[in-house]
């Protein structure tokens, strides 16, 4: 849906005060400088001969300052809570997630023929050299599915530490694994139980190296079903996860024995929704990201309000909120504190781009 190019970062202003002289301007969440006066003692003093800087060391003027200090970050801290509380009511959902491949026909190959999905649509923009094709499990209004992108003449990326794996729910793991075999795929974990759990589990590798966990559950409305990031601490990724993107903690599972921890978090349930697991690994606070994985995609009712909510919980906006140049189509885009990017798209004008 969107080019995955590299995008300057702006970074705004936190929230503060300005004074002169008898005029204080607080800014607003959204960006404006609203004057609250505090009346004309200044000049006045002057007046009587008494220089300005005395008015301000009086302590019967600190009260009037310090109101409306006291009234601006009221008010600061009412909108943020505001803002953070429209989050978890706001109609989000994970919507693709988008990672560049060397040979396109190649990658559409192996996972319609060994992963089973299909080929949703392809769209070829030839003026800018880069080509993308989308591929799930169920129509893009209502599954989370994966866009490739091929750059015109790049066939190999770097995938770097940081990215884990993709995770799809499949009833016979065995079996898959066979098929994926007999068509010439890397199995790096064969099936088994995984290890201090039962769930059946295996791990294979697509052409271009990404690795994807087969996970044997029953019927799923939402086969393709994770994405696992590492992130460097795991307490500040779950709370920015939840008052930026409206998550919910799933569950959290410590594994000592091999020193790591992970977190799932998402919009729903594991076996209904997609979800990100992050993955904490023991005294690894920093992760090379490489240049081959690239996004995750996310619905939103509201770009803008987004935008505000990310901020607040201290992401970085890397693209301001606004309709697509030729498109329309509202986003605005992030990176949490680890650096991984994230894209909100507006919820009406995806559909409008499905039609």
């Amino acid at each position: 849906m969107v080019r995955i190019i590299p995008v300057a970062s702006s970074i705004k202003p936190s929230l503060s005060s300005l004074r002169f002289s008898n005029v204080a301007c607080f800014s607003s969440p959204n960006r404006r400088l609203t004057p609250v006066y505090l009346g004309s003692a200044v000049p006045q003093l002057q007046s009587f001969g008494l220089r300005s800087c005395k008015f301000f060391k009086r302590a019967d003027t600190v009260p009037a300052v310090s109101a409306a200090g006291n009234a601006a970050q009221a008010s600061t801290a009412s909108t943020k809570e505001n803002t953070l509380g429209w989050v978890k009511k706001d109609k989000r959902r994970m919507l693709h997630v988008v990672y560049r491949v060397g040979d396109l026909d190649r990658t559409i190959k192996f996972y319609t023929e060994c992963l089973g999905m299909k080929l949703l649509r392809k769209r070829d923009v030839t003026d800018e050299r880069y080509t993308n094709a989308f591929l799930g499990y169920g129509p893009e209004d209502s599954h989370f599915v994966i866009e490739l992108t091929y750059n015109y003449g790049v066939d190999k990326y770097d995938i770097g530490t940081g990215f884990g794996h993709f995770g799809i729910a499949i009833e016979d793991v065995t079996k898959a694994v066979e098929l994926i075999k007999a068509k010439g795929g890397k199995v790096t974990r064969e099936p088994g139980p995984v290890k201090g759990g039962k769930t059946v589990i295996a791990f294979i590798e697509d052409p271009d190296g990404y690795k994807f966990e087969l996970l044997e559950r029953g019927p799923s409305p939402e086969p393709l079903c994770q994405v696992m990031l590492r992130v460097g601490d795991l307490d500040r990724s779950i709370e920015f996860h939840e008052k930026a993107f409206g998550m919910e903690l799933l569950r959290k599972r410590d594994n000592p024995e091999f020193k790591y921890t992970i977190a799932m978090m998402g919009y729903g349930p594991e076996d209904k929704n997609a979800v990100l697991e992050l993955t904490y690994n023991y005294g690894v606070t920093k992760y090379d990201k490489g240049n081959a994985y690239a996004q995750i995609a996310i619905g939103t009712d509201d770009v803008y309000k987004t935008a505000e909510a990310i901020e607040l919980a201290g992401g970085k906006i890397t693209r301001e909120p606004g309709p697509l140049p030729g498109i329309g189509t509202k986003i605005t885009a992030c990176l949490d504190p680890d650096g991984w990017k994230t894209v909100f798209v507006d919820n009406l004008d995806f559909l409008k781009e499905l039609e």
